[in-house]
């Protein structure tokens, strides 16, 4: 546990089992007395790419609201702090629950489950998606930030600007080497990123038909890469969906975080009639002194 004077993080990561692998999220299960400025100081003390605040319990157990923020700034929805909040609490109650957190993007239910071993697993439900065209100039430049030449994306599957709780850019790499050579230009990719309101870009690769390898940048949350995206995650499976990629009931494999040396794999459920995404995998308690 990491004490901020007036709050105390935990630190958990999500989308592994294992606390060196995934993506690392602060945890401040009491925010009740944290003002937007303090919010943001802890978590750029922490320094991961996110930290959830519980700002309000709305039913004793089992509803709260929450606040994400990123070391530079606020966002409204993050999946790995989400999903490392539902595993907190689970811990904490020493039990599966099923929870419902009231994000500034709209209501996401998640459930914990416990397996035999111990591994606690958590599938949160998005809001609504959406998926939209981006404008050839606006695609121009996030390949010329990235350093990507238009050839190297593949035809099947067209950019699009999708959303699950977060705008991410979806492109996809026509081969994995394009997908590991990831060395972008941090303020360009920014400046287009400010301006579209996007949270990531969610750079993808199929492996088969439903494994795809991703990759998300993150620069407008201070740091250059995302370890492991739920919001992309989930905004993804919207997007297969829209342009016909995958079937209308189909469970997806992402893998995300090799080329970061951290890495974690991302459950992500598409069900016939029902147009929100879940998104699941397992989290840890990262041990105090550990990174």
């Amino acid at each position: 546990m990491t004490s901020f004077t007036d709050a105390e993080v935990l630190r958990y990561t999500a989308f592994s089992s294992d606390p060196a692998g995934g993506n690392p999220a602060g945890v401040v299960l009491d925010a009740s007395g944290l003002d937007a400025a303090r919010m943001l100081a802890v978590a750029a003390g922490l320094g991961y790419s996110e930290t959830a605040f519980l700002t309000e319990e709305l039913e004793p157990g089992r509803a709260y609201a929450v606040r994400y923020f990123s070391p530079v700034a606020e966002v409204p929805f993050c999946g790995h702090a989400t999903v490392a909040t539902a595993i907190a609490l689970a811990e904490r109650n020493g039990r599966p629950v099923d929870l419902v957190f009231e994000t500034p993007a709209g209501t996401v239910p998640a459930t914990v489950t416990v397996a035999e071993d111990g591994t606690y697993r958590a599938t949160l439900t998005s809001v609504e998606p959406r998926v939209e065209e981006i404008s050839a100039d606006d695609l121009a430049e996030a390949l010329a930030a990235l350093d990507w030449p238009a050839g190297d994306l593949d035809p099947a599957f067209p950019p699009r600007i999708a959303f699950a709780g977060a705008r991410h850019l979806v492109l996809a790499a026509g081969t994995r080497e394009r997908l590991a050579d990831l060395s972008y230009d941090f303020e360009r990719l920014t400046a287009l990123m400010h301006r579209l309101d996007l949270t990531t870009l969610q750079l993808a690769w199929r492996a088969d038909a439903t494994t795809f390898h991703v990759r998300d940048p993150f620069p407008v949350g201070g740091v250059v890469e995302d370890p492991a995206t739920g919001a992309a995650g989930a905004a993804f499976g919207a997007y297969l969906r829209e342009v016909g990629s995958v079937p209308d009931d189909v469970v997806l494999t992402l893998h995300q975080g090799e080329d970061m040396g951290r890495p974690g794999v991302l459950t992500v459920e598409i069900r016939a009639g029902d147009r929100r995404i879940r998104v699941g995998g397992p989290g840890a308690r990262i041990p105090d002194g550990s990174a």
